[in-house]
């Protein structure tokens, strides 16, 4: 599939590696950012240089500061900005959209204070329009160097979620389709509250035992979320969860694991994200997970810890102590659920 107009909002190093993935399609790509001065360097130099600074930007990579300009008579929307910017985005869009594009969403982070995914921001702010998220294992460096990734795209319409699967489709970059959208969201968003733990594991100077066990009772958790908010379980066995827990717990490129080491280390939060110098989705989707486990009487205690770390000031060591002396548990409860275990 070519000729297909999107615009890339958001130039971060997602945003602009998926903008490269489209152009190599032969699409027509708009990428817009909202930094003038970020808008003069790209356009001068035809690179990120501060999100991406190896890497040539291709000559059909269309760059915008005018947000009106780069939606206009577009056919889909491909919304690569901050979760916490996501409803601003779209009520600014709004305007502009004639009604019949697609919006695909690639944030992975849950609205700080009403907790909801972004299909639940899109369906209050275009509630009628076309909706896919895109998600899954994919570090931007890797992707924009054409290194081998797959990754999942949900819709609850099989025909959007082809399409899309359609649009990006490379032999370096593979897609899946899946309808459960809630699942794929929340597997994306919640990973990377576990991603910041494992960081603060490695910080502490513990080792791949410890990483193992994050990784294996960090799924284990997000799925029991996942189940009573209406997922289907064994999407969190696929690419959107185990896969994208795997590669953020262990990457450094993950900007949360990184998070997580500092803190590990003993440094504060503010010094933290000055040293990172990019968001963070773990911090805010930490609180939001919190909440939300607290909501639907969910057992999260990984999550817990850290948010104890995080928001109450906790002790890192002792959020492991913690984790390591609760009551004796059954592994097959937890990973299972609903099988009636006879021992």
């Amino acid at each position: 599939m070519s000729d297909f107009s999107i615009a890339v909002l958001g130039a971060g190093s997602w945003g602009t590696a998926l903008g490269m993935v489209l152009c190599s399609k032969g699409h027509e790509v708009n990428l817009w950012m909202r930094s003038e001065e970020q808008y003069r360097n790209m356009v001068r130099t035809r690179k990120n240089d501060r999100y991406l600074p190896d890497i040539n930007l291709p000559d059909n990579l269309n760059l915008y500061v005018d947000l009106r300009k780069s939606v206009l008579n577009v056919d889909a929307v491909l919304v690569s900005v901050p979760s916490q910017s996501v409803r601003e985005i779209l009520q600014k869009i709004n305007p502009y959209l004639g009604g019949n594009e697609i919006i695909i969403n690639s944030s992975k982070g849950l609205e700080r204070d009403t907790y909801l995914t972004m299909s639940q921001i899109v369906n209050d702010e275009l509630p009628n329009i076309k909706f896919a998220v895109l998600s899954g294992p994919s570090h931007a460096e890797e992707v924009c160097k054409n290194m081998p990734t797959t990754v999942v795209v949900a819709s609850k319409s099989k025909a959007t979620a082809e399409l899309v699967q359609d649009l990006f489709i490379t032999p370096e970059f593979r897609v899946y389709t899946n309808p459960d959208v809630i699942g794929v969201e929340l597997g994306g968003a919640l990973k990377n509250v576990i991603a910041f733990g494992a960081g603060i594991a490695d910080g502490l100077g513990f080792g791949d035992n410890a990483k193992a066990a994050l990784i294996t009772r960090g799924i284990s958790e997000i799925a029991r979320l996942g189940k009573v908010m209406g997922a289907n379980r064994s999407t969190f066995a696929g690419l959107s969860g185990i896969g994208d827990l795997i590669v953020t717990c262990t990457s450094m490129h993950s900007r949360n694991r990184r998070a997580g080491i500092l803190i590990g280390e003993g440094k504060g939060l503010e010094e933290t994200l000055k040293e990172i110098g990019m968001v963070v989705e773990g911090i805010t989707t930490t609180k939001a997970a919190y909440k939300l486990a607290q909501k639907y009487n969910v057992e999260m205690p990984i999550t817990q810890e850290i948010y104890n770390v995080i928001y109450n000031g906790g002790n890192a060591r002792k959020a492991v102590t913690n984790l390591m002396t609760r009551s004796r548990k059954h592994e097959m409860e937890e990973v299972v659920g609903d099988m009636n275990l006879s021992w």
